[in-house]
C-alpha cells in the first residue's frame, strides 16, 4: 500500500481509539440497543477521555446486561451498590443512576415513536450531515442541532445529555460525518451514505 492511510488525528493515540475510529465512528446507527449503548457511554464519559470509556466498554457491556434497556430500567438499589463496587466501569453514583433513569426514559420514547431510532434521527431529518472539515480544530463541540436535541431529551427526563454529549452521540452514531476530509474513512462513509 505504500504509505499509511491518513486518519483523524485523535484516532492514532491508542489501539482502542484507532479500532473504534476505523470500524464504528461516524457509521450511521439505527439499532436501538446500540443507540442506547452510546447514550450511556457518552454520559459516562462526561469529564473523562473517550479512551478511558473505550477501555471499559466490555466491562460496561457485562455490567449493563449488554445494554438491554428493559433490564437496565429495572436496576434497583442493590444493583446500583454492586455497580459502585465494579472496577470495570466508571464508579460514579450520579452516572449510574442516570443510566437507569435514561433507560426508563428511553422506553417511553420507544413507546411514543415506535423506536428510539425514529425519534433521534428526526433531529437530522433522517439523513446524516456530511461535513467538510479540513482540520480537527474546525470540528465543533456543539451545534444548534445538538442544543435542540439536548433540550428535548432533558424535557423527556434524560440525564447527562448536555449539548456536548449530544453532539458526541451524533458523531458516534453517524448522524454527522465529522471525519476530516483527508481521513480515508471520510470518503468511505460519504459513499456508504449515498447508497
Amino acid at each position: 500500500m505504500g504509505k499509511a492511510m491518513d486518519k483523524c488525528s485523535w484516532a492514532i493515540k491508542s489501539p482502542h481509539e484507532e479500532h473504534y475510529h476505523d470500524t464504528e465512528w461516524g457509521v450511521p446507527v439505527h439499532d436501538d440497543r446500540l443507540l442506547f449503548e452510546f447514550l450511556i457511554l457518552e454520559g459516562a464519559q462526561a469529564g473523562l477521555s473517550w479512551s478511558t470509556i473505550l477501555k471499559k466498554r466490555e466491562g460496561y457491556r457485562k455490567a449493563f446486561k449488554h445494554f438491554d434497556v428493559e433490564q437496565v430500567a429495572r436496576f434497583d438499589a442493590d444493583k446500583v451498590n454492586a455497580l459502585l463496587a465494579n472496577p470495570d466501569i466508571i464508579r460514579n453514583k450520579l452516572k449510574i443512576n442516570a443510566a437507569i433513569t435514561n433507560a426508563q426514559a428511553f422506553i417511553k420514547v420507544q413507546a411514543e415513536f415506535g423506536s428510539f431510532d425514529a425519534y433521534i434521527w428526526r433531529f437530522v431529518a433522517g439523513k446524516p450531515i456530511q461535513n467538510l472539515w479540513r482540520q480537527p480544530s474546525e470540528v465543533p463541540a456543539i451545534t444548534p442541532i445538538s442544543d435542540a436535541m439536548s433540550k428535548d431529551l432533558k424535557q423527556r427526563g434524560f440525564k447527562f445529555v448536555g449539548s456536548t454529549i449530544c453532539y458526541a452521540h451524533m458523531q458516534a452514531t453517524g448522524m454527522v460525518n465529522d471525519h476530516t476530509v483527508n481521513c480515508y474513512r471520510y470518503a468511505e462513509i460519504v459513499e456508504a451514505n449515498s447508497r
